[in-house]
C-alpha cells in the first residue's frame, strides 16, 4: 500500500500528527505497539482541559476521534525497517506486512534506563517520576528525594524539585557537589546524602529509601532522570542525524519539526531533551502540518 504519510509511534505524538494530516485529507498510516512511555503513570498532569485523566484513557479517546477521519488506518505492528528517500520510503513490519509512504513521521519515543537499585521500578510512575512539573504537586508539600542517575543534571534537578517540597539529594556515586552548589544547596534547604541506596522500599504513605550505610530515609516521593535511548534504530536506519541531549540521544530537527533527512519529521521525546504530554502533542501537530506542507510545495 502506497500512501501519503506513515507515522511511527501511535502516542500523544503521532497522534497529533496523524490529525492534521487527516484534517487536510491525506493518507496517513498509524504504527503502533502499544506500549507509550508514560504507561507507567496513572495519571498525566499539567495537560490543559486533561489534568488527571489516566494517559491511556486521553489516547483512547484520541484513537477513538482520528478513526472518524475515513483516510486514516491504524496497524498494530513494529516497524523493523525503513529505506528510501522522499516520495519513495519503504517500511518493514514486524509481522511480516510493508508499506510505502510519500512522508514519514518518527514519533516512536525512548526508553528509559532506571539504576539498577531495588524497588526502583515497581514504584517508576507511581510514587517515583522524572517530571515535578507532572508529579510534583501531588505530594502535597511532604519530603521529597532526588535520585542522581546522570551526572550533574541531578544538581539542578534538585534545586528545581525544591519548589515542591523538602529536598533529599541522594548522589549515589554519580556526582560530587563542587563547594558552590553545595552552598547553593544549604541556602536553599537541600540535604545532600552521599552514600550509596541499597533499596528502595514501598510503604503505605510514601517511600524508604535505604542507604548501603543501613540508615533510611523517609520521602513522600523520589524524583529521578534516568538515560534515555530511542525505542527503535528507525531513524538511524533512515540516516537521520542524532544529538546527545542531557539525558540521551535525539534526532536532530529544526522548527518545523524536519529531521537532516527530506521527507522525514520527528516528533516528541524521541525529538526534544524535556519530555512532557502538552509538548509532545504541539510537536506532533507541528510535525504533521509541516510533513503536509512538504507534499504541497516539494
Amino acid at each position: 500500500m502506497h500512501i501519503d504519510v506513515a507515522v511511527i509511534g501511535g502516542s500523544f505524538a503521532g497522534l497529533s500528527a496523524a490529525l492534521q494530516l487527516a484534517r487536510a485529507r491525506r493518507s496517513v498510516t498509524v504504527l503502533d505497539t502499544g506500549e507509550p512511555r508514560n504507561r507507567f503513570a496513572k495519571a498525566s498532569h499539567g495537560f490543559l482541559a486533561q489534568d488527571g485523566v489516566r494517559p491511556a484513557d486521553i489516547l483512547a479517546e484520541a484513537r477513538r476521534q482520528l478513526a472518524a477521519y475515513p483516510t486514516t488506518r491504524f496497524v498494530e505492528a513494529r516497524a523493523e525497517r525503513a529505506s528510501g528517500i522522499a516520495d519513495a520510503f519503504s517500511i518493514a513490519l514486524q509481522d511480516g506486512g510493508e508499506l510505502s509512504a510519500r512522508r514519514i513521521v518518527l514519533a516512536h519515543g525512548v526508553s528509559d534506563s532506571l539504576p539498577d537499585i531495588p524497588g526502583l521500578a515497581a514504584e517508576w510512575g507511581k510514587r517515583v517520576a522524572h517530571c515535578p512539573y507532572c508529579h510534583g504537586y501531588e505530594f502535597g508539600g511532604e519530603p521529597l528525594g532526588v535520585l542522581a542517575a546522570n551526572g550533574e543534571v541531578a544538581l539542578h534537578h534538585a534545586m528545581l524539585v525544591r519548589e515542591w517540597g523538602p529536598v533529599t539529594l541522594f548522589l549515589n556515586g554519580v556526582v560530587e557537589p563542587d563547594a558552590a552548589t553545595l552552598q547553593q544547596f544549604e541556602a536553599r534547604g537541600v540535604v545532600v546524602e552521599r552514600g550509596p541506596v541499597a533499596a528502595v522500599a514501598s510503604r503505605t504513605e510514601g517511600l524508604a529509601v535505604q542507604l548501603a550505610d543501613g540508615k533510611v530515609v523517609d520521602i513522600a516521593g523520589l524524583f529521578t532522570q534516568p538515560r534515555s535511548h530511542p525505542s527503535t534504530d528507525i531513524g538511524e536506519q533512515l540516516g537521520c542525524l542524532h544529538i546527545e541531549a542531557p539525558f540521551g540521544p535525539i534526532l536532530k530537527v529544526d522548527e518545523m519539526k524536519q529531521t537532516t533527512v527530506a521527507g522525514v519529521f520527528a516528533a516528541g521525546d524521541i525529538a526534544r531533551p524535556a519530555p512532557n504530554v502538552p509538548f509532545a502533542v504541539a510537536d506532533g501537530a507541528m510535525a504533521g502540518v509541516a510533513a503536509h506542507r512538504s507534499l504541497v510545495f516539494g
